[in-house]
């Protein structure tokens, strides 16, 4: 099957290429609206078959016109396109924010954490979003959404990571169009007693009904947890140790409403409502509410991106079975992804769920039916366990690229926890839902909540065995961009050369391996060159690390305490071999002398000349005669420091026109040695 050969994959994949292309050359709207405006014309020009464009084709045109609307979609989610866009009036100072809240997040230890829409700055009318974080306290009232808020305080950028490696959850945040923060205390802010409702937060408000009902049920806590996530959308109950069994058995895809639960809806749909098919235009009646149920769901469970993703396309799933004609899944696929990208979000092509959920869907509509070729078993258990086990073998291997490139992992068994879990998920979501309609009409019996808590229950148990064979968990797997592109080249490449056996075909698959193998090849030589000095940001103790080649040095005065942290950059850096060493006072490194003050009090001998200093633990010491007598190069100073300790030694090396660098604010310092 030739993809290119459908219209709707051709226009999203240009639609891609153009919010790809808007994004990452910044391309203002002025200058994207122009460029598109520009192929509308010679696209009009062509269609009255003018001689002037005999030689270009309509339908590149067509394409270039795509191209134009992606750049222009990313071009209007800038906040410098929008003149409300609270950005535009914010100042360097404290101000008046009129807030509501649109989503809660996950609470951590210390805060509750929320999205927030701007509605008033300073009391002009304004739009944007922010990330409220409130440090948790007795008191505190937690809100809910469409809640509004007052409070005059200080938007500030969200801290990029201070470490090699570490998550970006500022550029997370960023293609999410939220930019900046406010940090508050329950004296910071006011409660507007009236407030306007939004559909979100009914049925936001409908969901917490819900999720305040099955609390009240005989349901254990991490059931409850999985019941919440599986029917509503919401994870936020599930504990950290669940989860990580559902993402080592390969199974996490459960815990969210996507494509799987969706097309479960539109099945329990098409059952129930198809008496009404035999009314006058009875087909049309089922489609539209087939439809509403679909987008109801959508709002119930939160409208995050893989529900908005699943609902569109099976919505167009419910209209191809209403006309009853054969329709490819390319097609709808493709249609799903156009409409969501052009007309909701197109910064949703960075959400690595998003990426996730179309590769496994468009692998399972490409890979499935081939799997099917290869083997057909006539007996019935046979050939149920190899469709089952070939929808799961396909959707991996659609994912297997992405998942190593952002999680260094790879569940081995992910087949096992697929076919002992998928055949009963109908069942599973459909008593669900029925639990949920006994226990709002207040008549759900203890017998039935009870024997969907001991399913719940079995169905983690399963999970959790299959997530503590740790010998078939594949982790700490070293993946770059470049690694991620070729590997879906190779992928394709040697699909097409299984179904078309063809001595160039089997070529190409050929120069795939070699080039992937050039790149691997390639990369590590240069890792291997390499030696630099990395001083680690870490609140409470300090750690120098010395990298040459594959190993790693770690001179720290806690283990522990740096351990993640040195994960992340051993995968990253591919690092063969750790030693940990306790750090001493002074280090040298091809000529480049450093000297490491961290120790409360200290004894200053006298030194030779010193490149770098380096200080942690706040030493008790004169500074400025200690840079006088000494004169590096350049003050480094760690996250174990005092604050006031950081801002005195920061002046002083500004009276000196002295390079100090501080690791709570610019991040990790990384020396490399020539």
């Amino acid at each position: 099957m030739k993809l290119l050969d459908f219209i709707p994959v051709k226009l999203t994949l240009f639609l891609i290429f153009g919010i790809l292309i808007g994004y990452y050359n910044n391309i203002s709207l002025l200058v994207s609206t122009g460029l598109t405006g520009g192929f509308i014309v010679l696209l009009g020009i062509s269609w009255t078959r003018k001689t002037i464009l005999d030689n270009l084709p309509f339908g590149i045109l067509c394409l270039l016109c795509t191209i134009g609307l992606g750049m222009i979609s990313v071009a209007l989610t800038l906040p410098e396109n929008n003149s409300k866009h609270y950005t535009n009036f914010r100042l360097p100072t404290e101000q008046y924010f009129h807030l509501k809240i649109h989503e809660v997040l996950k609470p951590n230890s210390y805060n509750e954490r929320y999205m927030a829409d701007v509605i008033e700055i300073d009391g002009i009318s304004s739009n944007g979003r922010l990330l409220i974080i409130i440090t948790k306290d007795t008191l505190n009232q937690r809100f809910k959404v469409d809640d509004e808020i007052y409070t005059l305080n200080l938007a500030k950028e969200i801290s990029l990571p201070l470490n090699p490696y570490g998550f970006n959850y500022a550029d997370y945040l960023k293609k999410l169009g939220v930019l900046h923060q406010l940090k508050l205390n329950r004296r910071e802010y006011l409660i507007k007693r009236t407030i306007s409702l939004t559909l979100v937060g009914v049925t936001s408000s409908i969901r917490e009904k819900i999720i305040s009902g099955l609390s009240k049920s005989d349901f254990g806590r991490d059931e409850l947890g999985i019941i919440h996530a599986l029917l509503l959308g919401q994870r936020n109950d599930i504990s950290e140790e669940i989860y990580e069994n559902y993402k080592n058995a390969g199974a996490v895809h459960i815990l969210a409403v996507s494509g799987l639960h969706i097309g479960i809806v539109l099945l329990l749909c098409q059952f129930l409502l198809k008496p009404l098919e035999r009314l006058p235009r009875g087909k049309t009646i089922v489609l539209i509410l087939t439809v509403i149920l679909l987008w109801g769901y959508a709002f119930l469970a939160g409208l995050s991106p893989s529900v908005i993703r699943a609902v569109s396309m099976f919505s167009f799933v419910a209209y191809a079975i209403y006309l009853n004609r054969p329709t490819s899944t390319f097609n709808i696929l493709a249609l799903s992804m156009f409409f969501i990208l052009l007309t909701y979000d197109p910064m949703l092509l960075f959400q690595v769920g998003f990426q996730l959920s179309y590769a496994a869907v468009f692998s399972i509509f490409w890979l499935f039916p081939k799997l099917q070729h290869f083997w057909n078993p006539k007996n019935i258990i046979l050939k149920k366990c190899w469709q089952l086990l070939s929808v799961s073998l396909a959707a991996q291997i659609g994912v297997l690229p992405i998942s190593l490139f952002y999680f260094h992992q790879f569940p081995g068994l992910f087949f096992i926890s697929n076919l002992l879990i998928i055949p009963f998920l109908g069942l599973i979501l459909g008593l669900g839902f029925l639990i949920i309609a006994l226990m709002l009409a207040d008549i759900l019996p203890n017998s039935l909540s009870g024997i969907y808590d001991k399913l719940i229950n079995l169905m983690n148990k399963v999970i959790e065995w299959v997530a503590q064979q740790e010998s078939f968990i594949f982790s700490d797997i070293p993946f770059d961009s470049l690694q991620l592109v070729l590997s879906y080249i190779l992928i394709f490449t040697l699909v097409y050369s299984l179904v078309h056996k063809k001595f160039k075909n089997i070529l190409a698959v050929a120069l795939c391996i070699i080039a992937f193998q050039l790149w691997l090849i390639f990369s590590m030589v240069i890792k291997s060159s390499e030696q630099k000095i990395i001083i680690v940001h870490k609140t409470g103790t300090s750690a120098l690390l010395y990298k040459k080649g594959n190993y790693l040095d770690v001179n720290c005065l806690d283990s522990n305490a740096v351990n993640k942290l040195i994960k992340n950059i051993m995968v990253e850096e591919n690092i063969q071999k750790v030693n940990y060493k306790t750090l001493k006072n002074s280090y040298n490194f091809k000529g480049q002398s450093l000297l490491v003050l961290n120790k409360p009090e200290i004894i200053l001998q006298k030194f030779q000349k010193i490149d770098y200093v380096i200080l942690g633990n706040s030493p008790k010491i004169n500074f400025n005669r200690f840079l006088d007598s000494i004169k590096p190069k350049s003050i480094v100073a760690d996250g174990s420091n005092y604050r006031s300790d950081i801002q005195r030694w920061k002046k002083s090396c500004s009276d000196r026109k002295l390079p100090f660098y501080y690791t709570g604010v610019k991040g990790a310092f990384i020396l490399e040695i020539e």
